[in-house]
């Protein structure tokens, strides 16, 4: 297992610490949200606007699950644990990591969840979404990083101690 994929809450820094992470280690680097703009030629929240939140957690579990790659960094959408095929291909070929961070700093971090294309149903609230994922994180995840009042530097360092140990 030679690849890591980044799981957690929109707005923990799975791509921004994912960038860094990858060029740390000399490793590719997968952003699969990106890969879901381009394959439907449109954002993330048009996406959704378009398709309903169950078509694109669809879209996000076929896109996941036909990632292959070895010696890659992917960071993933906040949803993809949703996306139950595509979690069990990442577990089978790369080490989870979970990036853990508190209801208040998600929160503090994210701003307008609606323009960053959160998948939230009809009358959820962030933190519904939060309580709702993070068992999830935690079920899929081979490796939980702490990353509450961490840089990014400092939770690279963690991540890659980790990954490496």
């Amino acid at each position: 297992m030679n690849n890591i994929v980044l799981i957690g809450m929109p707005g923990a820094g799975k791509s921004t610490v994912g960038v860094i992470l990858a060029k740390v280690l000399g490793m590719n680097f997968i952003d699969s949200d990106l890969l879901i703009q381009k394959q439907e030629g449109m954002l993330l929240k048009d996406i959704i606007n378009k398709k309903g939140l169950q078509g694109y957690i669809d879209i996000e579990n076929e896109v996941n699950k036909a990632i292959l790659a070895e010696n890659t960094v992917i960071a993933t959408g906040g949803s993809v644990v949703y996306c139950k095929e595509a979690m069990e291909h990442f577990r089978n070929n790369a080490k989870v990591v979970y990036i853990k961070l508190s209801y208040d700093t998600i929160s503090k971090r994210l701003g307008n969840i609606k323009q960053r294309g959160v998948v939230l149903r009809e009358g959820q609230t962030l933190y519904d979404l939060y309580q709702e994922r993070t068992p999830l994180y935690e079920k899929y995840a081979h490796i939980t990083v702490d990353a509450e009042g961490l840089e990014i530097e400092e939770l690279m360092e963690r991540i890659r101690y980790l990954y490496t140990k």
